[in-house]
Parts: structure tokens; sequence; C-alpha cells
């Protein structure tokens, strides 16, 4: 089935079939979001990072599907109010945990950076030859410290 006869099949599925496929997808994308945040305060970050697949499939379905209710918005106001309304509260239960999965990220990223950073300079301290200087006191080999501790700055 090409893209265009998808976006056809959607645009003219019947008013509570739409609403219903694209709460049921909002409905796991929350849900799928607030166990990687859930794994990610609990330091699981491999289980976390599990998800991700699922997380970004379901978005990818989400999306689908919301710019088809956004398409089809005044056909689904007319026929199904009540279903477009608990769509838009949906909505705003994933514009929140996605809110609170983001700030997690970012929380888990920079623990990260900061424990590499240290771990690094550690082992920089730990590899450092010790000469006697020009005054008499130790100075530090610039050229011996160590080398090769990367960020990955993706996550």
């Amino acid at each position: 089935m090409t893209a265009a006869a998808r976006i056809e099949a959607l645009d003219t599925m019947p008013s509570p079939d739409l609403c219903s496929q694209a709460e049921i997808a909002l409905t796991a994308l929350v849900d799928v979001m607030n166990q990687e945040t859930t794994l990610l305060r609990a330091g699981r970050h491999n289980q976390a990072v599990a998800l991700t697949a699922e997380k970004a499939r379901l978005a990818q379905d989400y999306v689908v599907l919301a710019r088809s209710v956004q398409r089809q918005a005044a056909r689904l106001q007319a026929d199904a109010p009540e279903l477009i309304d608990r769509l838009r509260n949906g909505h705003e239960r994933l514009a929140t945990q996605m809110a609170e999965n983001l700030r997690v990220l970012a929380t888990a990223r920079t623990v990260t950076e900061d424990l590499l950073s240290d771990v690094a300079e550690m082992v920089g301290q730990q590899d450092k030859a010790r000469i006697y200087g020009k005054s008499g006191a130790i100075a530090i080999d610039p050229a011996s410290s160590a080398r090769g501790i990367a960020l990955n700055r993706s996550l």
C-alpha cells in the first residue's frame, strides 16, 4: 500500500474508529514514556534504553494518526466531539509526560557527564609523572596525562 493510500484510508475512516486508534496510540506512547522515566529515575539505564525502539515506533504511529485527526478536525468535531475532547486531554497528558521525560533524560545526561569527567580527571592525575621542576618543586609532565576518555553527548 502506498503512503497516499494509507493517508486516504485514515482520512476516510469512520470518526469513532479514527479517534479510538489515535487514543490507543497516544495512551501506549504515554505509558512507554512513563516506564522510561521511571527506569531512568531508578538508575536502570540499560532497561530504559531497551524501550527506545518501541517509543520511536509508538511516536511515529501517533504522529501519523494525529495528522489525520488534524486534517479531519471539522468532520470529527461534528461527528464525535466527546472523542475529540478525550484526545485533547490525552495530548495534554502526553505533553506533561514528555516534559518530565526530557527533564529526567537531561538530569541523567548531566550526571553521566559529571561522572565521566571526574573519572577522566582522576585517571589523569594517577598517570601523571612527578618530576622536579626548575624551582625544585614537583612538577607534572603535561605530556603524560591521561588521554582517550571521551564523552558521548548524544544521550
